[in-house]
């Protein structure tokens, strides 16, 4: 790996583990991690200038432009931490996003160096997303798969009832993957025509995956 910065996207749907492997690559490599969802909380908080203009928007149910979105990214990787580069996690996500960030880079002698996308099959992501159980009482969260209750159902620390969140439940999960898999298949082609798809094998375990996906951003 060069020392030259390096702006590197992460695809996947929810439950893939993006977060995760983005946690990694920031220890690894220095790299900022950058989240839309982070973005628009931070400059919404903070009133800033950008942020309030895009409230205005979503107070109106609408969605926000997407140059006020990469005038926020832009903003946000000019800062200092962002000097060895930065990973890239749930933007963009359209293909209108996509090439508007590459028309913002080459505005400053930057461009994307891969985009890594991380594959898992719908049924396992909705295995691994409805596993997730929490109690009401304490705020416990148990996980069927990693982390089970020792009793069925109970939480183990009052025996209250577990439950599920609504964003938890199979029905929205499967709603939740239509929704990436329409938005997200154009991306995937866009960035594999231009040559900068890369992927990797998400239903590995976490060091496997940790693995794979460190080889390819050390080649870059």
């Amino acid at each position: 790996m060069s020392d030259a910065p390096r702006y590197i996207i992460l695809l996947g749907a929810p439950g893939a583990g993006k977060g995760t492997q983005a946690g990694i690559l920031r220890e690894r490599f220095g790299l900022a991690h950058i989240s839309s969802g982070d973005l628009f909380r931070e400059n919404v908080s903070k009133q800033t200038p950008l942020g309030k203009l895009a409230k205005s928007y979503m107070d109106k149910g609408e969605l926000v432009p997407d140059d006020v979105t990469i005038q926020m990214v832009m903003d946000r990787i000019a800062r200092p931490d962002c000097a060895r580069g930065v990973v890239f996690d749930g933007f963009p996500r359209t293909q209108a996003q996509a090439q508007a960030l590459d028309v913002a880079l080459a505005q400053e002698n930057k461009k994307i160096g891969a985009t890594l996308l991380v594959n898992v099959r719908d049924e396992l992501l909705i295995q691994r997303l409805s596993a997730r159980w929490f109690c009401p009482a304490d705020g416990s969260v148990y996980n069927l798969l990693s982390n089970p209750p020792r009793v069925a159902g109970k939480c183990d620390k009052d025996g209250a009832a577990l439950e599920q969140r609504n964003d938890d439940k199979a029905e929205t999960i499967v709603r939740r993957l239509q929704v990436y898999h329409s938005q997200t298949a154009p991306l995937i082609e866009y960035y594999r025509h231009a040559g900068l798809l890369r992927e990797a094998d998400g239903e590995q375990n976490i060091e496997q995956v940790q693995a794979a996906i460190v080889k390819i951003v050390e080649m870059l």
